[in-house]
């Protein structure tokens, strides 16, 4: 027989999941395959020494993630949207081509990785795995309706457990994790800088800013009960207790599973010596004869799950990007037909990223292209944002407040010093 009393507190529980949604499904899309490598990279190499990167990058992560959901959800319309409606033309026009060109280089490093891991665990040839995810994610986005998609999206971050689970098939010094977090031994080399860059420019990256804030519009679109706070501020202390609980969780989330494939790469391939790793299945072959099958099965198919997450968020936060841009009928709340040219551009995107795979193109190096253009573009955009939210003449009373300020000009800080460490190691 039910205890009466816990009833309150399961009905808590629940009411907390279903807060959970743009700001879970954004953090988890930041961890791709792409950004997988570059983790295992960091562990490979450098051991434990990097797992503060992840701790110093939380607070501006959600900083800056709260700012562009706020946007969204005050304003009712998404961020290049915003972009459009107050700064020229050709700025907002510039940041979604370079967005663009960024995310599809970003899809077919994670579609590639998606068809290495498969092809790793079941054989068969690594292109048609890739075209077959490609064509599944681009199918899923056209033709399933949002609300139902969007609880598919929420299902695969589960598949990021998979390398919180990898941890504890290996040995593990705890105390000594404490201590390098807290007090890391930094190599002053360019190897350690150019992997430090990498990390930054992987966990703040400007696709994330455009899909969360496209999502909390998507929500409102969808609710005939919400409006945008604009409109009407009487459930706004609620909205916006929800929006930072989201942003907290799934930046934590994301973060938390980044720390894990730092540590596991690290207890794991650098104590072996294997310190140079290009993509993330390359780290997958590389665990099988040190820390078992089980653990290679682990973090193989946590690529897998991890890219039906990104893929969809780097196509879709591409399609939001240009569309708003163009002030055309966007959202994955429409049906093909009403959005055609929002729903091209994430074909576009999508099969463009595949393509890309069938050339010449190193991979790799196309990354490193697509890490640059990230780290370039995300400073004005932030820059742009933390404006927009500072502005009472389009967020009202709902201007962002001193503690806001202070994480999100530090997230721009964080990254405009990244990228001049950039381009003086490269």
């Amino acid at each position: 027989m039910n205890s009466p009393i816990n009833k309150p507190h399961r009905k808590h529980h629940h009411n907390n999941l279903r807060k959970l949604g743009p700001g879970l499904i954004t953090g988890a899309a930041d961890d791709d395959p792409s950004g997988i490598a570059t983790y295992s990279q960091a562990g490979a190499q450098f051991g434990l020494n990097l797992l503060w990167t992840v701790v110093l990058t939380y607070p501006l992560m959600v900083g800056i993630q709260i700012v562009s959901a706020r946007i969204g959800i005050v304003t009712g319309k998404g961020l290049a949207a915003n972009i459009r409606d107050t700064f020229p033309r050709w700025l907002c026009l510039s940041v979604v081509l370079l967005l663009l060109v960024a995310n599809m280089i970003n899809i077919a490093a994670d579609i590639s990785a998606m068809g290495a891991a498969l092809k790793l665990v079941a054989g068969g040839g690594q292109h048609g795995h890739s075209v077959v995810f490609a064509i599944i994610s681009l199918l899923l986005q056209v033709f399933i309706p949002y609300q139902r998609y969007v609880r598919v999206l929420k299902w695969l971050t589960l598949s990021l457990l998979a390398y919180v689970a990898v941890v504890f098939m290996v040995q593990v010094p705890w105390h000594q994790v404490l201590i390098s977090t807290v007090f890391p031994h930094i190599t002053p080399s360019a190897e350690y800088a150019a992997i430090v860059v990498a990390l930054f420019g992987t966990t703040i990256s400007p696709y994330l800013f455009f899909w969360q804030a496209a999502q909390e519009v998507e929500d409102i679109r969808g609710n005939d009960k919400r409006t945008p706070l604009m409109q009407d501020p009487s459930h706004s202390r609620r909205e916006l207790r929800r929006v930072r609980f989201d942003t907290y969780v799934g930046m934590g989330f994301s973060n938390m599973v980044a720390f894990f494939i730092i540590l596991s790469t690290a207890m794991t391939l650098h104590v072996a010596g294997i310190t140079h790793i290009q993509t993330s299945a390359q780290a997958a072959e590389a665990l099988r004869p040190l820390a078992g099958e089980v653990t290679f099965m682990l973090f193989s198919l946590g690529i897998i799950g991890t890219g039906m997450l990104a893929v969809p968020v780097l196509a879709g936060s591409a399609a939001y990007a240009v569309a708003e841009c163009f002030n055309w009928p966007e959202g994955l709340d429409k049906k093909a037909h009403a959005a055609k040219r929002f729903y091209a551009i994430i074909a576009l995107a999508t099969l463009g990223g595949v393509l890309l795979d069938f050339t010449s193109i190193d991979p790799v190096q196309a990354l490193v292209w697509s890490a640059i253009i990230n780290g370039v573009i995300a400073i004005p955009i932030m820059a742009v944002m933390m404006i927009i939210a500072s502005k009472p003449e389009i967020m009202g009373t709902f201007i962002i407040k001193k503690k806001l300020r202070i994480l999100g000009w530090s997230a721009t800080a964080l990254m405009l010093t990244t990228v001049i460490t950039m381009v003086v190691f490269q």
